[in-house]
């Protein structure tokens, strides 16, 4: 395998690249990134990728632009030498948000992105939990969509919490935080949520059973924390015994961590899809790494077999 498959990573999180061909055995490939006084980024790839199955990890995080410009720069320089299949490994598509025109005049970007990845060079993209799961059907090339369902649930379980149920943030994600109550064997609630603008939600009622139980709250993401402490102040009316929060993508913006550290949550546990500075480690904030199943799936692609069959 280290002769056939490389894995290469842009500046936006080379710490779970790393740990991806840890897990895979390989060496991380070789690439110079730098950026001249104009701001323009420049990429060299520093080995041979003459026929081989190339991935590159770069999620959509912040500086989302840059890091987006770097990506496409890596594809179509791997592109110009040869490779014979380029996979781009994002980790955090971040661009799902915008997956409709539900304002006048607006670009569905999620849609615009996925089509500047394949012009790039990317064969094919490798992706994680999705904020809306029909953008999987925007990229015009083949595109496996992972869950972190499994990491998040192991580590709950660890944790042997009695009485619990599955809070969803809305309807919209109770599909979604029902998975997780399948895997755990809890049963599912879910908030009734109304956005008042692009940054500010208001939690009204709580769907579901939560009285004197331990609710675990699910999300995709969580960037300003909005949403979970919204609704925190409707379970303060139910008496819970406790609340604690699972998310894949820990993207914590603006003050978010220090409102999470003020509220009554337990914990919030998210993944390292996102990575996270000193700043936000550590107090109530658990990081789990999703390199495992990151790894796998690289594996299974490079020789053919269903990525799909993981999660069963």
């Amino acid at each position: 395998m280290q002769d056939a498959i490389k894995v290469f990573s842009g500046s936006g999180n080379p710490e779970l690249a790393r740990e991806i061909c840890d897990h895979l055995g390989i060496p991380l490939g070789k690439a110079h990134i730098a950026r001249f006084s104009n701001e323009n980024i420049f990429v060299q790839i520093e080995e041979n990728v003459r026929e081989r199955d190339v991935f590159v990890v770069q999620p959509l995080s912040s500086p989302v632009s840059e890091n987006l410009i770097e990506l496409l720069i890596m594809l179509d320089a791997l592109r110009g030498a040869s490779a014979q299949r380029i996979t781009a490994v994002v980790p955090y598509y971040s661009y799902a948000r915008s997956d409709k025109k539900d304002m006048p005049r607006i670009s569905i970007a999620g849609r615009l992105i996925a089509d500047l990845l394949v012009t790039a060079g990317a064969n094919r993209v490798l992706t994680m939990t999705l904020h809306s799961e029909q953008v999987q059907g925007f990229f015009r090339c083949p595109a496996d969509h992972l869950s972190a369902t499994p990491i998040l649930c192991d580590y709950f379980r660890s944790l042997n919490l009695d009485n619990c149920v599955a809070l969803a943030a809305d309807a919209g994600s109770a599909r979604r935080a029902g998975q997780y109550a399948t895997r755990l064997n809890i049963p599912l609630g879910f908030i009734d949520k109304r956005r008042i603008n692009d940054e500010e939600v208001e939690a009204r009622v709580v769907v579901g059973e939560v009285r004197g139980r331990t609710v675990i709250f699910f999300d995709d993401e969580i960037a300003r924390a909005t949403s979970v402490l919204e609704a925190v102040k409707l379970l303060r009316d139910f008496d819970v015994a406790d609340i604690y929060v699972g998310a894949t993508h820990g993207v914590l913006t603006g003050d978010a961590v220090a409102r999470i550290a003020d509220s009554p949550i337990r914990q919030v546990v998210v993944t390292n899809t996102i990575p996270l500075g000193p700043e936000k480690r550590g107090g109530k904030i658990v990081q789990l790494s999703v390199a495992p199943l990151f790894g796998e799936a690289i594996r299974r692609i490079h020789t053919g077999e269903s990525v799909s069959e993981i999660f069963e």
